[in-house]
Formats: structure tokens, sequence, C-alpha cells
């Protein structure tokens, strides 16, 4: 029996690199892959036509399994992350073999938080990204314990965002559906990890997860907040090590 790689999907509005502090640790005994979505970091955004939707996402990241030659993988998501992970579990379950939901949420956006990633959407689409969308996120995305180098690195990668991508992100996170009865059908090993100090998708929201899952794990990372991965490395790349699944 061999262990299945691992294919690790980034927050918004951030990319691949959000991955880097765990990468080292985890590489160590597993292959890791952390391509940047559609239209973010150096990923190219298509020319569809279509109403945004994670469904395309999806089908970005089943195309890299099939470019790379592999068959199944452990599949993992930070935040929006989480949600892709959730929507290519939806349209091929069996190309996932385990399943981490760190610091996201499986339930639709409220009115009131779809409209709010609509105008996020609408002024990056109009104005770019640079001097608003970081401080208007950091606040939520990082514990008030976090380290001015992780607050800068975070600031960072969300000023190097292409605008059409963040909003093109922010429109097909807005139109994803309620993904529970997802994950009450795929018996398969998950992990959900989730700050303390999350203050976007709380425990309470983890624990909806858990809850609709049928082979759980819960982890809770003291005093981090919604960016585990880059907050907490060590502990993140703890609890997935000590948690993988094999083949």
């Amino acid at each position: 029996m061999t262990e299945l790689p691992l294919l690790l999907l980034h927050a918004f509005p951030l990319d691949a690199r959000m991955w880097d502090p765990v990468r080292v640790p985890l590489a160590e005994r597993l292959r890791v892959i952390t391509p940047d979505q559609r239209g973010l970091g150096r990923s190219p955004l298509p020319e569809t036509g279509r109403e945004p939707s994670l469904d395309d996402a999806a089908r970005d990241v089943l195309a890299l399994l099939d470019k790379l030659a592999i068959d199944r993988v452990v599949l993992g998501g930070c935040s929006m992350g989480g949600y892709l992970a959730m929507a290519v579990l939806r349209q091929a379950p069996d190309r996932v073999g385990g399943l981490i939901l760190i610091d996201t949420k499986a339930t639709a956006d409220a009115p009131e938080a779809a409209q709010a990633r609509l105008d996020v959407a609408n002024r990056a689409e109009a104005d770019g990204v640079t001097g608003w969308l970081a401080e208007q996120n950091l606040p939520n995305l990082l514990a008030g314990t976090a380290s001015p180098d992780v607050v800068e690195r975070v600031r960072g990668l969300i000023d190097a965002q292409p605008p059409s991508g963040v909003g093109w992100a922010a429109r097909a996170m807005r139109n994803r559906p309620d993904s529970l009865e997802v994950l009450r059908q795929n018996d398969i090993p998950a992990l959900v990890i989730v700050g303390e100090q999350d203050a976007i998708t709380p425990l309470d929201a983890a624990n909806v997860m858990v809850g609709a899952l049928p082979d759980p794990t819960l982890a809770v990372i003291p005093d981090a907040g919604h960016l585990t991965p880059l907050e907490a490395p060590a502990s993140v790349a703890e609890a997935i090590l000590g948690w993988y699944p094999i083949s």
C-alpha cells in the first residue's frame, strides 16, 4: 500500500504560495501538488462566456490530475479551496481518496454574504485590488496574534492577484450550492481543520461538516484564525500527517 498524492487548493484572495510554510514538512513524506486556481496566481482566466462557477474550476482540477496521470488523490482545500474541493467531490468522487477541509464551510452563502461577494467582484474589476482588498480582508483572515511577517506575507499575496481573477472567484463562490449532502454521501476519510480564532468559518461551521461526514476527524488549531496553514504551519502539517490515509 502506498500513500496517495496530496493536492491542496488555496484560499481567496490568495494563490498557491500560501502553502509554502507547510510544503517542506508535508513533502518529506508525501507527493504534494499545489496549483493556482483559475485567474489567480499564474493561472490564466479562460474566456468561457459562462457565469462564473466552481464547477468549471473543478474541471480544471480534474484536467490537472489527468495531465499528471493521477487516478486518485487526497484532496484538501482552505476556505475557497474547500468549496472547490467539495465541487470536485460532487463531480468525480472516484478521484478522491480522502478529504481535508481547512477553515471552510459546506453551506451556501446567506443573501448578505452573497451581496458582499458581488460588491468585491465589482470593485476589483473596476478599481483593481491594490490599496483596499488586503485592508478589507486582513482583520478577518488572521488572528490578532498573527506575527507581522505573516500579516505582510498575506498582504503581498492579496496585492499580487489579478483583478479579473479576484472578480471571477468572488462570483463563483457567490454561486456555489450547499454541499452538505455531498459530504454525507461520500464515505471517505475526512480531516476538518479549523483555527480556534477563525472569524469567517468558526468552529460551529466546522462542527456542521463533522456532523455530515461519515468518517471525520476534527483538529482545532490554537491561537490561529482563518489561514491556519500560514499562521500555524507546524500544527497544520502535524495534523495532516498524523491523520493521512493510505491508498
